[in-house]
């Protein structure tokens, strides 16, 4: 008889607790991160804890419009190519640790490259309050009194508070430094082109956009050719809105550029004797000056004042720009406008009366 022995309790181990998924792609994202991107980011770190999440020091406005339905990698890309962060991936995280992952808004932001990820990411939580959009177009050889007219009208500023706001706003551009004491301090910066804001833009965000606009034309190769001619900015900017105002047709951007650039050179003829510096002093594009207008007493009347005047008289567009930095090869001193928009170029003063009297 075989003996009976107890029955044994079996011993029950305990169940292994799972990782929940979504902490665990946490944990492999991180992995792959650091064996990335830490080795890169480290020694930037080291050298600047207080730096490293900032691009850079300058509180300058970047406008951002994060689109609505945008993923967090969407809007770290989006704030990477407006210069905004320097890190999209830390971002990333930074945002998930946080728990800010689809608390974003969509809309306009304007944001800094001075601002933190975390300063970063409580704005964009914000509601912007812009959606509608409206697009308007500013031609080539506007005056600023024109623009902030133009703005009115289409109900997107007050014309006033606009001019006040060129006047006396704060607008950081290195194109915009060391101007000297005049009025109409933004006249020639506000780029020409087509634009769209949001219907409730405000002054400053529209006189912000289109000196960005600027900024953009005027590249680093124009800020070299400058220093080549021996030309201030704001000087290559007055002679351009000059050119701008003068000449009718592209092809002779260059040729009208080169007479009054022969004219500053010259020692006979200082005088640039441009219709288009009365009429702005007049505020009014008088076909024929009389010979009193000429007589004017303002720094922009180039009758009575050698050289450029005092700062520029228009928004000069790209053609002109690049006209005034690139002038023809002549030397011609002297040109009269024909009825069709045309010039005659002359290299004398009598060959000039010639063209003069066939042109009358």
């Amino acid at each position: 008889m075989m003996p009976v022995f107890p029955k044994t309790k079996r011993k029950i181990g305990k169940k292994v607790k799972r990782i929940p998924l979504g902490i665990l792609c946490i944990i492999i994202f991180l992995s792959i991160f650091s064996l990335l991107y830490l080795p890169r980011m480290w020694p930037e770190f080291l050298r600047d804890p207080e730096k490293f999440s900032r691009l850079n020091s300058e509180h300058k406005a970047i406008e951002v419009v994060i689109p609505q339905g945008a993923s967090t990698n969407d809007i770290s890309a989006i704030l990477y190519d407006k210069g905004v962060i320097r890190h999209p991936y830390l971002f990333r995280i930074i945002s998930k640790i946080q728990k800010n992952d689809g608390l974003y808004k969509h809309g306009l932001f304007l944001l800094s490259a001075s601002m933190t990820y975390e300063d970063i990411m409580a704005e964009l939580k914000k509601n912007s309050g812009r959606s509608g959009t409206v697009r308007f177009t500013i031609p080539e050889g506007f005056e600023l009194r024109q623009i902030a007219e133009r703005l009115s009208e289409q109900g997107l500023v007050d014309k006033d508070r606009f001019m006040k706001v060129a006047e006396k706003g704060q607008f950081d551009y290195p194109f915009l430094k060391n101007l000297p004491d005049r009025e109409n301090r933004l006249e020639g910066y506000l780029f020409p082109d087509t634009y769209e804001v949001f219907s409730n833009a405000t002054e400053e965000e529209i006189i912000e956009k289109m000196l960005d606009r600027f900024g953009q034309v005027f590249s680093r190769q124009y800020y070299e050719r400058a220093e080549e001619l021996g030309m201030s900015v704001d000087e290559v900017v007055t002679l351009a809105s000059i050119i701008e105002r003068e000449a009718m047709l592209d092809n002779e951007r260059p040729l009208v550029s080169a007479v009054f650039h022969n004219r500053l050179k010259s020692k006979d003829y200082p005088y640039l004797q441009s219709c288009a510096t009365v009429q702005y002093i007049l505020k009014e594009r008088k076909p024929i000056l009389s010979v009193a207008d000429t007589k004017i007493k303002s720094p922009y009347n180039t009758y009575i004042n050698p050289g450029l005047p005092i700062g520029p008289i228009a928004s000069p567009g790209k053609a002109s720009i690049e006209a005034a930095l690139y002038p023809a090869d002549v030397d011609y001193l002297f040109f009269v406008a024909n009825s069709d928009g045309s010039h005659i170029y002359s290299r004398t003063y009598e060959e000039h009366l010639r063209a003069a009297r066939k042109v009358k």
